[in-house]
Parts: C-alpha cells; sequence; structure tokens
C-alpha cells in the first residue's frame, strides 16, 4: 500500500474539527476514509448506497463510533445545512470525516455557513514523492535543498509519466489496462458526476468535449477555437469548462505578469488530473509537473495556511515560462518543463532578469545534467533532472 502523505494531518485535524477531503474521482478518498476508519475505530456511510442514504437521512448513523466517515453527501443538494446541523448536534460526541470527488466549497453555496467548523484537504493522483516514501519533517522548507536521486526514481517516473497518478492505472503497470481504465474514466465523470450534480442536456458533445481538451494542453485555451470545432455557443463551452473545473476532470493555471511588463491577463492554461490522458509526450511531461506543482500549492495551503498560487508567464512579443508559483502574493519560484536536455531557455532567462524570484528551475524528463546556470538578475537557473525536482515535492 502507498502511504497517502495528508494521513497524518488529517488524523491530526480530526481531533479538533471536522474534515473535509476533496478530490478527482478515484484517486483513492474512499480507500484512504477506510483507512482512517479502520485506524480509529467507525463507520463508513456512502451517499449513494440506498442502505446508508437513509441511515443518513433517518439519522440512525452508529452512536457507538467514533468516527462517522461520509462519503459523497454533496449529491444531497441540501448537503451543508444538514452538515451543519450534524455536526452542532453531534460533533462533541463523534469525529466526522467528509469526502467528495467534486471541489466542496463550490457545491451548496446557498446554504448555511460552515465557517470555523472544518479544516479542509484536496487528495491529489500520487506524486513521485509518495511512491518512493520520502518523508519529510515537519518543519521541511521546500525548494531550499534538493537532493540527487537514484535511478530507481527515474523509472518509476516514467510508469508516472505513461500510466498517470491514479492508484488503478498505476499499479496496475499495465499500458494497456491504464487505456481501458482512462476510456471508461472520462464518460463516467460526464454520464454520472455530471448528471448528478449539474443541469446539462448534451451530456454526448460535453463529452467529446473534456476529449477535445487533450489538444489544448500547454497552450492558453481558447473557447473560440473549440466553439467552431464542437459546434456549441460560448457561453455554453464556458459552462461545461466550468463544470469540469468543480469535478476535478480540469484546473486552470491564470497568467501572471507585473505592470511594468507586457503580460497576456486574461487566457488561463487548461490541464487534466490525470496526465495520462494527453498523448503527445511533451505536453503530457508539462501536464504531469503541472499536477506535482498544484500539490505543492494545495499543500502549503491546506497543511501550512500559506497563501499560495499556481500561475504561468507569458507575454504579447511571446516570452513564457511554464509556471510561476506565487508564495505570499509574490513571484516564489518559476519552472520550465523540457521533455529533452536543453540549456536554459531564453523565455526563463528574460522572467528571471525582470521579476524578483527566490528560485528558477529548468527541469527535463529525460536529462541527466545537474548544474547551476550563470547568474541572471542575481538568480541562477538550476537545470536539472525531473526526478530530482520532483522528488523534492510533496
Amino acid at each position: 500500500m502507498i502511504a497517502r502523505r495528508i494521513e497524518p494531518l488529517v488524523l491530526q485535524d480530526l481531533e479538533k474539527k471536522m474534515v473535509l477531503i476533496s478530490g478527482p474521482r478515484q484517486c483513492g478518498k474512499t480507500f484512504l476514509a477506510k483507512h482512517i476508519v479502520g485506524r480509529l475505530g467507525g463507520r463508513l456511510y456512502n451517499w449513494d448506497s440506498d442502505a446508508d442514504r437513509q441511515i443518513l437521512r433517518r439519522g440512525t448513523m452508529d452512536a457507538a463510533a467514533r468516527l462517522w466517515a461520509l462519503d459523497e453527501v454533496h449529491k444531497n443538494r441540501r448537503w451543508r445545512n444538514w452538515l451543519k446541523g450534524l455536526y452542532d448536534a453531534d460533533g462533541s460526541k463523534h469525529s466526522i470525516l467528509v469526502t467528495g470527488s467534486a471541489r466542496l466549497e463550490l457545491y451548496g453555496r446557498g446554504g448555511d455557513s460552515m465557517q470555523g467548523r472544518y479544516f479542509a484537504h484536496r487528495l491529489h493522483p500520487f506524486t513521485l514523492s509518495e511512491i518512493e516514501r520520502v518523508l519529510f519533517p515537519a518543519d521541511h522548507v521546500w525548494l531550499k535543498e534538493l537532493s540527487p536521486v537514484g535511478s530507481g526514481a527515474q523509472a518509476c517516473l516514467r510508469d508516472l509519466l505513461n500510466l498517470g497518478g491514479f492508484p488503478e492505472p498505476f499499479l496496475s503497470g499495465s499500458a494497456r489496462h491504464a487505456g481501458r481504465w482512462r476510456l471508461a474514466y472520462g464518460s463516467l465523470l460526464v454520464r454520472e458526476e455530471v448528471r448528478d450534480l449539474e443541469a446539462v442536456q448534451d451530456l454526448e458533445r460535453m463529452e467529446l468535449l473534456f476529449e477535445r481538451l487533450e489538444k489544448t494542453v500547454g497552450s492558453p485555451l481558447s473557447l473560440n477555437a473549440l466553439r467552431d470545432d464542437l459546434e456549441v455557443a460560448h457561453g455554453t463551452l464556458r459552462n461545461w469548462v466550468s463544470i469540469f473545473e468543480r469535478l476535478y476532470g480540469i484546473f486552470r493555471v491564470p497568467p501572471f505578469g507585473p505592470p511594468r511588463i507586457q503580460a497576456v491577463k486574461k487566457e488561463a492554461k487548461a490541464y487534466y488530473w490525470d496526465w495520462g490522458r494527453v498523448p503527445d509526450a511533451g505536453a503530457r511531461f508539462e501536464n504531469m509537473i503541472a499536477v506535482h506543482l498544484l500539490r505543492l500549492v494545495h499543500w502549503l495551503q491546506d497543511c501550512e495556511g500559506r497563501k499560495a498560487e499556481l500561475r504561468y508567464f507569458r507575454t504579447r512579443a511571446g516570452h513564457e515560462v511554464d509556471f510561476v508559483v506565487l508564495l505570499d502574493g509574490r513571484p516564489w519560484c518559476a519552472v520550465e518543463a523540457k521533455l529533452g536536455e536543453r540549456p536554459v531557455e531564453g523565455s526563463l532567462q528574460y522572467f528571471v532578469h525582470r521579476v524578483p524570484v527566490h528560485a528558477a528551475f529548468q527541469v527535463s524528463m529525460e536529462g541527466t545534467k545537474d548544474y547551476l546556470a550563470p547568474p541572471v538578475g542575481g538568480v541562477r537557473v538550476r537545470v536539472l533532472p525531473a526526478a530530482t525536482f520532483l522528488m523534492n515535492l510533496p
């Protein structure tokens, strides 16, 4: 079993408040909940089960259980009001863990506020350091010191790139199994998750959009081009993309640029949570780096209480840096992803020369060199293998 990095923190938070865990469908939320139930002694109730749903509606949960784990309860239209009442009545007697395959903070907004009653965590697909069981101290400073790694990590990274980070396809070790799983996943996301939570009529065309997005990975998302391809209104496409984001099918990375630089400010880039869907190897690698950096951002937010954001940089003149992580509103690190080994990208040098940043990295999937480039603007770009970089992220 691959231990999930957030579990110790979830156990700590359950001693203080209710805990909400959200994340993509089939990324391991229910498995983690069952493992925590087994450790603490409790009962798991799944809203998708008719029997469990009736128990939850009647309020006849196991009174002797130390922990109540509630799965997919956000599919109840009034789940916020119901959960607030449950916590206020029984939170002193039972720990409450809630899991869901949607962004829980965006569903049920019209309900009563749960402010101050819960801690939120997001469960991601497997990261390289999770699979390799890398342990970090509680006071670890991210990206300060990056230690080289062995050949085993590089081999694991190849599997992760090709199979994806979701537990079933990765643990299968089979490209055929991963492909079969992936074909079903997109259809289930649209025909079950969207059907249960959103008022969408044309599910077939929406599923086609989810497949078409693979061609846009790594580039600013142009809804106009997709509109012409799918023959769907611009407003409808915008709504569908937002739904995919709310249901953890995709995530968007907005642009960053200080006022003095003529940077683009509107078009976000879109990435899949399941990077294995992307057929082009270079775009798939960039997508994998994006998910790992988003994991870092979410760790800083959920576990350390820091204000962090994932952005990208692009000027009207064409200079582009794949990723910029903001910490407390300021550029913290810049990351350029390259499939092959190359000299330092000119756009990355352009960025660090004009924008104060703590650190800058150019990571490559196939490269083996690890060195510091000559300083630019007081910053030395570190060129290094992707395995070394990712093994030092949460």
